[in-house]
């Protein structure tokens, strides 16, 4: 039905789409406002007769909250649930394995592009929806994310049961190291500044100066595997933002202030297709590439980070020459 320009869903959509669409409102109403919405929650209870409760909470998150950076805290029911599967299906997203992973060894999976809101990754690895402990016996994903996601009351419970953690340099010496072998840690290379630059049919990717990643992983002798997801920049407008331009200067000084981006973007609702939070429905494929193994060097040089980080730049521009053929033969890859 097209009303007023508004293009609405029609009434004799299957239900197993229905419920796909329900599980994207979900994670994409949480992602953005579960943080907030329960500060605001747990205000309002310090003024009846509930205020204990938030007093307790507070109380449970001064020992805790350390705990993002030391392992976290992953429930598997939690990341098994069909909600996911839902979730993965609505695009839908498929993860293509392109090498076998030793199970004593450790890996640091980078990420690209960051999109949005990271459909991909989270879909492939902050959940079972594709079966990663099916696909890569013996290793245990650990997606994560920024540190101040984990300081918002109760979202960073619900985040830490999908088996994220801070992407801190702590979080990521502890999980190389006390967690013992077969963990891949999944690293969105191009962070809150790669967002910014997500539009369809565009690829530029925050690379040339992300060094840190590559440090970590000579220091703790973990291999490093380049992930590329086709489609992740594709399913959301972003309001043209322009290096340079006004929106992006004032963008820029908000990410550096805030430590995460805004970029301005729009997508469907729930039940039109022109505005909204929703995603479209275009297809994500996370095509994880063959591991780089890296010998430990506990102190390693400039040059040692120089020659593993164009090593890992020609493997990812590789992987993403190789399949960009079957899945965007039209798609340009650029570094910045």
């Amino acid at each position: 039905m097209n009303i007023l320009g508004i293009q609405f869903a029609p009434l004799s959509i299957p239900l197993e789409r229905r419920l796909q669409t329900a599980a994207v409102f979900y994670y994409c109403t949480s992602f953005v406002f579960f943080g907030t919405a329960a500060i605001g929650l747990f205000i309002y209870f310090l003024f009846t007769k509930f205020f204990f409760i938030p007093l307790l909470y507070f109380a449970w998150f001064v020992y805790d909250h350390k705990k993002c950076c030391q392992g976290g805290r992953r429930i598997d029911l939690c990341r098994r649930s069909k909600l996911w599967r839902y979730f993965a299906d609505y695009f839908p997203v498929t993860m293509i394995k392109t090498a076998e992973l030793d199970p004593n060894k450790n890996y640091i999976f980078g990420y690209h592009p960051h999109g949005i809101m990271c459909y991909g990754a989270f879909s492939c690895f902050g959940t079972e929806a594709r079966d990663f402990s099916k696909v890569f016996p013996g290793i245990t994903p650990r997606l994560l994310t920024l540190e101040g996601q984990f300081w918002f009351p109760l979202h960073r419970e619900h985040i830490m049961s999908a088996g994220c953690c801070a992407a801190t340099r702590e979080s990521i010496d502890w999980l190389l190291t006390k967690e013992g072998k077969g963990n891949a840690l999944v690293l969105v290379i191009g962070g809150a500044a790669e967002a910014l630059d997500a539009h369809p049919g565009d690829v530029n990717l925050t690379l040339k100066r992300r060094r840190g990643f590559v440090r970590l992983a000579l220091k703790h002798g973990a291999s490093l595997v380049p992930v590329f997801a086709f489609g992740e920049n594709d399913i959301f407008q972003q309001v043209e933002n322009p290096k340079g331009s006004p929106l992006r200067q004032f963008q820029d000084k908000l990410k550096s202030f805030l430590g995460f981006s805004a970029p301005l973007f729009r997508g469907r609702g729930m039940f039109q297709y022109n505005y909204g939070l929703l995603p479209y429905r275009k297809p994500i494929t996370v095509i994880i590439g063959k591991p780089i193994d890296v010998e430990k060097i506990s102190e390693p040089t400039e040059e040692d980070v120089k020659t593993l980080h164009q090593k890992y730049i020609d493997d990812l521009t590789s992987l993403f020459e190789e399949h960009k053929k079957k899945y965007a033969p039209d798609l340009k890859l650029m570094l910045s």
